[in-house]
């Protein structure tokens, strides 16, 4: 897995993301002290409001900017993504008030939506080997996974000998790594993205229109809805089930999470292997089974609460972990395959922004529903959510699949060009 680390362009990259994820984790943190200087026992609702308006900034402007920056070089894009990101997190510790907060997440989150998928749709073009873009993905997604458990430990141990105020000051400093990174980086030349003459809502709606024609993607978009199930039960509602079910200590909410990144890490690290043999249908496929029979098993621990639900919990939240892992880890490959070098932004985009409108529905679901009917309520509405984007990937994705790409497989393309009039 770790030969890919020999291309000294991706090396770069890697250590961009690393470094720039290792701040995020601290602007977590910083965040939700800063929210209750501000607001007190109303710090909740302050990150609820701010939480919602990452994911709207994800879903909304995503495609917008993705659109009007096409054209454009691709470092200059993600040092300016980095640098907005850097500048907005300098911000946060001279906030006086909560409305504040709202200003700056949404112009930072704005950035990341610019930063993240044309850094995605990069990395194919630097990787054009199918299996080192599959060892990259398993980096990538094992970087993701050492985040969760690496950055609160690193905040607590800082909050040790410094208030919360500089952990920004580390979040800067993550992004402006990242951006030094970036732009020592010599990056291959990606084609422009579409014809000058397509008008900007044929630029918005490009990559959309490529997952609906594409039966692997319509399928991929089901399995978004996979996982935001039970990622959402696991970020919302494990302190819940901890506390108020099985009566634990705060630190048996830590064990819990470390579980779910775990079992995560252990897929991504047995992933090439495993799509190498199986390929992507299989692998995926078997995870959009396994998450609603484990989010069953959450709803059974929510309305029995046995003797031995903190095994149960930990190991349910271990599965979930690694069915979770089975479908993110190979999705990339899907939208590599099923776009060319000239869409290729345009399909990781609306991969970025569909992805996450799920959580709009998956995240108050969880929150809402287990705090005005109760945890059970809540879990067994998120198993119903994933049953349905089970059925959907299982049904969308043909059993005869190609292995190659969406053209390759007969299924129509779209050249990014504006349909002749």
């Amino acid at each position: 897995m770790f030969s890919v680390l020999r291309n000294a362009t991706y090396r770069r990259l890697f250590a961009a993301q690393i470094v720039a994820l290792i701040g995020t984790g601290l602007l977590t943190v910083a965040l939700g002290l800063l929210a209750y200087d501000l607001a007190g026992g109303n710090a909740g609702a302050v990150l609820g409001t701010a939480l919602t308006i990452k994911m709207l900034a994800y879903v909304g402007l995503a495609p917008v900017i993705n659109a009007l920056l096409a054209r454009w070089p691709k470092k200059p894009v993600l040092v300016g993504a980095d640098l907005v990101r850097a500048a907005m997190a300098l911000s946060l510790p001279f906030i006086t008030e909560t409305w504040q907060i709202y200003v700056v997440i949404f112009l930072l989150q704005s950035a990341s939506a610019t930063f993240t998928p044309a850094f995605q749709s990069l990395i194919p073009t630097v990787l054009p080997d199918e299996r080192d873009y599959t060892r990259a993905l398993s980096l990538s997604r094992l970087a993701y996974d050492m985040e969760a458990l690496a950055s609160p430990a690193l905040a607590a141990v800082l909050l040790t000998v410094m208030s919360y105020n500089n952990l920004f000051l580390g979040t800067v400093a993550g992004f402006l790594f990242s951006a030094a990174m970036v732009a020592m980086s010599v990056l291959p030349r990606v084609p422009a993205a579409e014809a000058p003459q397509a008008t900007l809502w044929h630029r918005t709606t490009l990559g959309a229109r490529i997952f609906w024609r594409n039966r692997r993607l319509r399928s991929l978009l089901a399995l978004n809805l996979v996982v935001a199930a039970p990622t959402a039960l696991v970020l919302v509602n494990t302190v819940v089930y901890v506390r108020d079910v099985l009566q634990g200590p705060d630190t048996d909410l830590a064990l819990a999470l470390a579980c779910f990144g775990v079992g995560s890490m252990a897929i991504a690290l047995s992933a090439p292997p495993l799509l190498e043999r199986l390929g992507e249908r299989t692998v995926m496929l078997t995870g959009a089974a396994v998450v609603p029979l484990v989010l069953a098993g959450a709803v059974a621990i929510s309305w029995t609460a046995p003797r031995s639900g903190w095994w149960l919990l930990l190991t349910l939240w271990f599965i979930m972990g690694a069915a979770n892992s089975t479908i993110l880890t190979p999705s990339s490959r899907l939208l590599r395959e099923a776009s060319t070098e000239d869409t290729r932004a345009y399909v990781f985009t609306a991969q970025f922004s569909l992805s996450h409108a799920c959580y709009i529905l998956a995240y108050p679901l969880a929150g809402w529903v287990g705090a005005v009917a109760g945890l059970g309520w809540a879990a067994a509405g998120l198993t119903i959510v994933a049953m349905i984007g089970s059925a959907g990937a299982f049904l969308s994705w043909p059993r005869h699949d190609a292995a190659g790409t969406g053209h390759r497989a007969g299924e129509e393309q779209d050249s990014g060009q504006p349909a002749p009039q």
